[in-house]
């Protein structure tokens, strides 16, 4: 049994993936039919169903950060999750070619945080070829390079300008070394200082759980559990 996630529910082998719990119950709520809660422990709220098309899905809050992420991620991995989507946010700083509230499928990922470094990555982690082309296409978005860091603009040292957050590099080279198809689709929350207010980037934040199910349909997701067995990697904490 995970130490972090105490499923009530099966847990699919295709999955969307996002930080804040509040978030994945909106999008399971957007993108299920009748979704059922799998997990509350810790507040790492996630839920099972299937969409109105019928593809078996999971949608699971992550928490803040790339440790938090990766703990619940390799466990979600230990319990049958193949195919994952993140849905998040980034930071803009400096000029950039987007405008707060625009929406960016993650080209590459900057690994400039401590999570990534522990698990090996090099400079750039990358995402699946074949998802994120999916998601890039159906969401109508960009492809962009994002960093990730420890921490956001803002509280540390002022970062070079780019599309900054605090996780996808993680998911991306925990994704890689697991063996899992991933890909990350964000919508640009601040820029400069400036914030987007909640009704938009919460509507934002649903077309692309829209455009990661339609990706995940697309690309030849059948809901169903692989039998190859997936490294385990350690994450355990009793904190």
């Amino acid at each position: 049994m995970p130490l972090h996630l105490r499923p009530s529910a099966p847990t699919a082998a295709d999955a969307l993936i996002c930080g804040d719990p509040a978030r994945a119950l909106t999008i399971a709520q957007h993108v299920m039919v009748q979704p059922r809660m799998s997990n509350h422990n810790r507040g790492l709220w996630g839920y099972h169903g299937a969409t109105p098309s019928g593809l078996e899905l999971t949608v699971q809050a992550t928490g803040i950060g790339a440790p938090s992420a990766v703990a619940v991620l390799a466990e979600a991995a230990e319990l049958g999750i193949r195919r994952i989507v993140r849905i998040g946010t980034c930071a803009g700083v400096g000029p950039v070619p987007h405008s707060l509230g625009a929406t960016v499928v993650v080209a590459t990922a900057a690994a400039g945080d401590g999570a990534s470094a522990a698990l090996g990555s090099g400079p750039e982690a990358i995402p699946d070829g074949e998802l994120t082309s999916a998601l890039a296409a159906l969401a109508g978005a960009p492809e962009a390079s994002v960093s990730s860091a420890d921490l956001l603009p803002g509280a540390g040292d002022r970062p070079a300008a780019g599309l900054h957050d605090l996780q996808t590099a993680a998911v991306l080279t925990l994704a890689r070394r697991l063996g899992l198809a991933a890909a990350a689709a964000l919508v640009v929350r601040s820029l400069d200082g400036r914030r987007l207010e909640d009704d938009p980037l919460e509507a934002a934040l649903l077309r692309l759980a829209d455009a990661g199910v339609a990706a995940l349909e697309s690309s030849g997701g059948t809901g169903s559990t692989p039998d190859r067995p997936v490294p385990k990697v350690s994450t355990s904490t009793r904190d």
